[in-house]
């Protein structure tokens, strides 16, 4: 676990620029005009950050893991050439001990069942062995040259298996790269048998009676061996070669890696083994082979397979395996198959490996959501799920769920490159998929790239989802795609055929001719009323008709980057299409790509913006209500004094070739020159609040933030009614407020005059595809929108705050007076990537994360630090995009391709961690091992045990070269230290319980390490009496 450095903040005071920031909000605030004091709740002491991982420190590759079965401890070997002992006994993993191994590379482990001794094979060639409860090494070394001695007159390569005789524990079995097996006697040192093949070894397997084994080669073949006759396989077999007539041998196949033999007590043993595909099975999916007597089945899998397991009912090698499952890790996914099924169906996998298909373009996380959002969408993705799953449950039941501290629903959603959208049950600390909506079912698909509609704006993944905006309450859903399209959905428990999709097309440009006057396709910048394209219309109209897809000079004009399904749209119960927005192609100038986006269900309407301006639809009626140029959005009040450029004036009519190339540019920036003009919106909140200073009653309106820092304020007059609002236009006015900041605006909200937070207002949801009650007095009641917060309407006099946050500093702003209450500069050196407002301890703060790696809280409305900690520095732009925080004190973000690390800021959440985490490690009672049986047990033919301790132990084989490889102890592990947790209290609160806890843990890690100790020594002790008792005894002696 990494340690933070931690800046603690007391009493209100802090260093450097927040001092600075108290005397800025001492002057604002003169004695005699000062704003209402709010009473703060949230202390420095309600923070702390936390995370949970288990991972290795260095970042290695794990090549292999080996489990001391059923005692709470797993090895695992890095390609670093280290070998980690983790303690699985308690809920948070960690290392015990490490052994760097210095002169040699690791390739192959190997841990007999009930032994703790680790065999470890190099690429030396030599096998060297390990005590897994001291984690040093033997003196007992098997060198290459002793082990093949004139067998070969060459190397025989790296290690690639080791493992014991399941029959005699002295005889230990090893398989070179080069083709060569040993059989080496253990305790006369010296080789018994040695088998050569002229092919590479890929893997070998035992028959449990340990006769026989078999061997997986470079070629496709598989060799089985007697274990006395080492002059030549007794069968080779090549599972998908071409058999050739005249007796030759079959053409060479693909390696098959890995091979596993296991037996049965009522049938033909199974023989399963990855790879061995013929060469000319191109674009052939990777396969998973199960041979069974005389069946040979072939399973195709979606990726690449990693590695395969096979479960079978005892862990003792010498006994029937019989086999029920087969674990198969591939490289995005975990695959459990059955056995004993026909047909070999997998399980239905109750844990997601990946949490894609198709990378991860965006998330978003919601905690606290409405009781009946899980069950909902669970009930319609459980019908999305794919038949022929076995009937059985998933076979790995070990450990124990945690408790789980939170009662509250989480609810996570992920926007894929393919278009997809995923939703996730992140309650508590599980994690799983409920529902799959698949946004580019409404286009148009092409079969091939020639067929691709030559508008792309991208070459890959068009429909791949940028942003997502999501009412919990109302359960409408509105994303935005790369391809500068925006599209709207409800959702419903009913199928529904929708026979022509809704679409929108509009026309974003910024694009200016003279600066007194816009182009007539701009509507004029006041929009007192709506223009042409407001009027409710039965057909999906279009918000600027053209007559014809090109410009008079060829280049393409009024066309959308992808192409709406003409045909009839079947929509399963979930989310289903409301509206298609896109923006269009303007005379050879491709749409921009969206930077915003905001939906709000009780208004009906949905706004986004890019770097050329905004748009603002009202989805009830499928009409565009403004499309503007961001810098009309100022009027006569903009400070750059910017010329506004125009990428149509500034081209010649013949269609220039520079020109045309310069047009498809996509970047936000388009020139240099033009940089200080493209001012994007960067942020959108729809609110019921004061729009004007001489307001006296709040009413509904727009907030518009973009990069250059400056907050707009648009007035939004809807029609009274539920009725009217489907006939009267919705009214939208520019209000001429305008407030600054410095930097990007990142995220606004709103306070109530008691500092809590008002949320935009939303409807509650109702089934969409039902026909409308006649009772006007429900209609009223369904469509009545949902406050949270105290209706500030209820008191013309009352205050309103707007908390309004930047890249740079964080302002609060008092409403209607519109004076700066409050302001806190973030930081001077980096800026804020994310910005949220969110709810904790029954209060409200603002949680910032920093490209420099700090996370930071503030109070609101005061803007007093709370929480500055350096967690994580901006190492690539996937965790920039997918970082976000939510109520309660959670926070997410992608910390690879393929999965999400939550963490929580919030100190109650951080000690509650402990009882939410699961037991990885539930004791099960050992089954007892095979019967030898009368005659087996008279004529020697059970099971030859083998005294280990004696063998390896320092008294025979003395100490291994210092040299040879490092130990270094681990952490241990330490029960609920607050290590794994950092934040302003942390250091505090372990300096506090310092004297009584870590003397009490060490204390305790100390007495288990000795429960350990006296367990294996009287293990030991055990069988080495056994051994002795039953040494001279005749066989009626038995």
């Amino acid at each position: 676990m990494r340690k933070f450095n931690i800046r603690k903040v007391l009493d209100g005071l802090t260093a450097g620029s927040s001092s600075a920031s108290q005397q800025q909000q001492q002057q604002q605030h003169p004695p005699g005009n000062r704003e209402p004091e709010i009473q703060e709740t949230l202390q420095s002491e309600h923070f702390q950050l936390c995370k949970c991982y288990c991972q290795h420190e260095n970042g290695a590759a794990v090549i292999q893991l080996q489990f001391l079965i059923n005692e709470g401890a797993l090895v695992s070997a890095l390609a670093d050439d280290t070998l980690h002992l983790w303690n699985l006994r308690q809920k948070r993993p960690a290392i015990l001990h490490s052994l760097k191994f210095c002169r040699e590379r690791v390739t192959f482990c190997h841990l007999p069942f009930q032994s703790k001794w680790l065999y470890v094979g190099t690429e030396r060639g030599n096998i060297h062995i390990v005590n897994v409860e001291s984690f040093t090494l033997s003196g007992y070394v098997i060198m290459w040259n002793k082990a093949i001695e004139l067998s070969s007159k060459s190397h025989p390569g790296p290690v690639v298996h080791i493992s014991d005789n399941p029959m005699d524990e002295g005889k230990l079995l090893i398989g070179f790269e080069s083709g060569t097996v040993v059989l080496w006697d253990l305790k006369s040192k010296k080789a018994d048998y040695r088998y050569t093949y002229d092919e590479a070894i890929h893997s070998v397997a035992w028959h449990h009676e340990g006769k026989q084994f078999i061997c997986s080669h470079s070629d496709g073949t598989l060799t089985i061996w007697n274990v006395r006759s080492p002059t030549k396989p007794v069968q080779t077999i090549t599972p998908h070669g071409k058999q050739l007539k005249d007796g030759k041998k079959p053409e060479p196949c693909k390696p098959i890696l890995k091979v596993e033999f296991k037996t049965t007590r009522s049938g033909e043993p199974f023989i399963i083994l990855s790879g061995g595909l013929s060469y000319d099975t191109v674009g052939r999916r990777p396969c998973l082979t199960v041979m069974h007597g005389k069946s040979t089945a072939v399973l195709e899998m979606d990726y690449s397979i990693v590695d395969f397991l096979t479960l079978c009912e005892t862990p003792y090698p010498n006994d029937f395996q019989e086999p029920y499952a087969v674990v198969v890790l591939l490289e995005k996914d975990l695959v459990l198959i059955d056995l004993a099924q026909n047909g070999y169906p997998i399980f239905e996998n109750p844990y997601p490996l990946s949490i894609h298909e198709s990378p991860v373009t965006c998330c978003e996380y919601f905690a606290d959501c409405p009781v009946d959002l899980i069950p909902a969408l669970y009930s319609v993705g459980a019908r999305q799920k794919r038949q022929g799953y076995s009937k059985k449950e998933w076979p790995i039941n070990g450990g124990n769920w945690g408790l789980g501290a939170q009662s509250y629903p989480e609810i996570i959603i992920t926007g894929h490159a393919d278009g997809s959208v995923k939703f996730w049950d992140a309650s508590a600390i599980t994690l799983q998929v409920l529902y799959k909506l698949k946004t580019s079912k409404v286009f148009e698909k092409s079969r091939n790239k020639d067929d691709r509609p030559n508008t792309d704006i991208v070459d890959e993944d068009p429909y791949a989802i940028q942003i997502i905006s999501w009412c919990p309450e109302s359960r409408m859903l509105c994303i935005a795609g790369v391809s500068a399209h925006v599209i709207i959905y409800r959702f419903s428990k009913q199928e529904v055929v929708t026979e022509v999709i809704p679409m929108l097309e509009v026309r974003l440009l910024y694009e200016i001719n003279d600066v007194e006057t816009p182009e007539g396709e701009q509507p004029p910048p006041p929009l007192s009323t709506p223009v042409g394209s407001s009027n409710p219309q039965p057909a999906p109209p279009q918000s600027h008709p053209s007559t014809s897809s090109s410009s008079s000079d060829g280049l393409r004009d009024n066309v959308p980057c992808l192409k709406v399904r003409s045909s009839p749209l079947k929509q399963s119960p979930g989310y289903q299409t409301e509206l298609v927005i896109q923006l269009v192609w303007v005379a050879g100038e491709p749409p921009q790509q969206i930077t915003s986006l905001e939906l709000n269900s009780s208004y009906g309407l949905v706004v986004f913006g890019n770097c050329n301006g905004i748009a603002l639809v009202d989805y009830l009626q499928k009409a565009v209500l403004l499309n503007l140029g961001t810098i009309e959005l100022y009027g006569s009040n903009d400070p750059y004094r910017r010329e506004p450029r125009s990428p149509r004036k500034s081209r010649q009519p013949s269609g220039d070739v520079k020109d045309n190339s310069f047009s498809r540019s996509r970047s936000s920036s388009v020139t240099s020159i033009d940089k200080e003009s493209r001012e994007a919106i960067s942020a959108l909140h729809f609110c019921e609040t004061f729009t004007r200073k001489a307001d006296t009653s709040p009413s509904p309106c727009l907030w518009v933030g973009t990069t250059l820092g400056t907050v707009f304020v648009i007035t939004l007059n809807l029609p009274p009614g539920p009725e009217q609002r489907l006939l009267q236009p919705v009214i939208v006015s520019p209000s001429g407020t305008i407030l600054r900041l410095k930097g990007a605006i990142l995220r606004m909200a709103f306070l109530d005059a008691t500092g809590c937070l008002m949320p935009p207002a939303s409807e509650p949801w109702k089934e969409p595809n039902v026909p409308e009650e006649r009772d006007e007095k429900e209609q009223l009641k369904k469509r009545r929108p949902v406050s949270v917060s105290p209706s500030s309407s209820q008191e013309i006099s009352e205050t309103q705050y707007a908390v309004i946050c930047s890249e740079k500093q964080a302002k609060v702003i008092s409403l209607p007076t519109q004076n700066c209450a409050y302001k806190q500069n973030i930081t001077e050196t980096s800026f804020v990537l994310r910005g949220d407002i969110v709810a904790l301890s029954s209060s409200v703060c603002l949680a910032c994360f920093c490209a420099n790696g700090h996370i930071m809280t503030f109070s609101l409305p005061s803007l007093r630090p709370l929480l500055d900690v350096y967690y994580l520095p901006l190492t690539n732009m996937r965790i920039a995009r997918t970082f976000c925080f939510a109520n309660n004190g959670q926070a997410l973000y992608l910390v690879s391709p393929t999965e999400i690390q939550r963490l929580t800021y919030s100190q109650e959440t951080c000690e509650n961690l402990q009882e939410m985490l699961g037991e990885l490690f539930t004791p099960v009672e050992t089954p007892e091992a095979p019967n030898r049986g009368f005659f087996k047990g008279l004529f020697g033919g059970g099971a030859q045990s083998l005294d280990r301790e004696e063998l390896f132990g320092e008294s025979s084989s003395g100490r291994a070269s210092r040299s040879l490889a490092q130990h270094i102890p681990g952490p241990g592990g330490i029960e609920g230290v607050k290590g794994a947790a950092s934040g302003v209290v942390g250091e505090l609160a372990r300096a506090r319980l310092a004297l009584d806890e870590r003397g009490q843990k060490l204390g305790d890690l100390e007495e288990r390490t000795t429960a350990m100790l006296s367990s294996a020594d009287s293990f030991s002790k055990h069988a080495h009496e056994m051994m002795l008792k039953y040494k001279d005894k005749k066989w009626y002696q038995f």
